[in-house]
């Protein structure tokens, strides 16, 4: 479980997050919306280890990951798939060899990437495209790339900001689709978006962000039935003594990060209650 413990985030003297308090269950597929300005990408820039909180933790299964250290967090971001609105493509290499250079970069042997960056392409159907470059490619295609090469580390959970923000209608629902895929088969999502339209198509848990603050938060619902709850939301007045608060139940330092990571594959899950909650990061091993 990912749990945001009052996270607030400053820049100079604007507060953009605003005591966050959010639990997202593994295998859940979470959609963050809200008017530009709102938070949507620093949440998700803390949640990747990008940016530091002033206050508060986040943490994952029971890790703490707020403000690891450096060497600590490139382990992190290894069990995790990030995907960017900008594709973010060597423009000089082919579709296989971009999916390729993520694993180059750690060290993983030639035979294991020739093995995985095919799977990968196929579970986001361009491996005929296999040997293009990204200038040849529409960009829904790009956008796919991206996600393949996020898959290589078979990460429990994807990480989206603005994924289809340059694309049109049919791109947009054929990301869609391959991340629906994915948090079928256990992976949990999480995805920014200000697109209406992709919202009521997801149709799966939406959270609201406005002005650094949760405004709503629901189930199963489309980008309507958010705004109306934000509407009986704003008539009510909370106290701030009010606030809930989550209980993280100590979450683990960042000097105790990797160490229970590198020891995590040699333990076994006892406690049936927190199965269908957990990310997946109690059975990830770091090499």
């Amino acid at each position: 479980m990912i749990i945001f413990d009052s996270v607030t985030k400053v820049y100079g003297i604007n507060k953009v997050l605003d005591t966050i308090n959010l639990k997202i269950k593994g295998k859940e597929f979470v959609t963050i919306v809200g008017p530009s300005g709102a938070g949507k990408t620093t949440l998700m820039e803390l949640l990747i280890g990008a940016r530091e909180v002033n206050e508060g933790t986040i943490s994952i299964d029971g890790y703490e990951i707020t403000n690891l250290k450096e060497e600590i967090k490139q382990f992190y971001r290894r069990k995790i798939g990030i995907v960017f609105q900008d594709y973010r493509l060597l423009p000089r290499k082919t579709v296989y060899e971009n999916v390729a250079f993520a694993m180059e970069a750690c060290e993983y042997p030639s035979a294991q990437i020739k093995l995985k960056v095919p799977e990968v392409l196929e579970k986001v159907n361009l491996l005929p495209r296999r040997d293009l470059f990204p200038h040849q490619l529409s960009g829904g295609e790009k956008q796919r790339v991206a996600i393949a090469r996020a898959l290589v580390h078979d990460p429990k959970l994807i990480i989206a900001d603005e994924p289809t923000g340059n694309l049109d209608p049919t791109h947009t629902k054929e990301i869609i689709k391959v991340l629906l895929e994915l948090n079928k088969e256990g992976v949990t999502v999480i995805l920014a978006t200000h697109d209406k339209e992709m919202v009521n198509y997801i149709k799966r848990r939406v959270v609201a962000l406005d002005q650094g603050k949760i405004v709503a938060d629901k189930e199963n619902s489309g980008y309507d039935l958010v705004e109306k709850e934000i509407l009986m939301v704003s008539q009510i007045t909370v106290e701030p003594e009010e606030a809930d608060s989550f209980e993280t139940q100590n979450p683990m330092h960042p000097e105790d990060f990797l160490a229970e990571l590198e020891n995590s594959s040699d333990q076994e899950d006892t406690d049936e209650t927190d199965e269908n909650t957990d990310i997946g990061f109690t059975k990830l091993h770091i090499d």
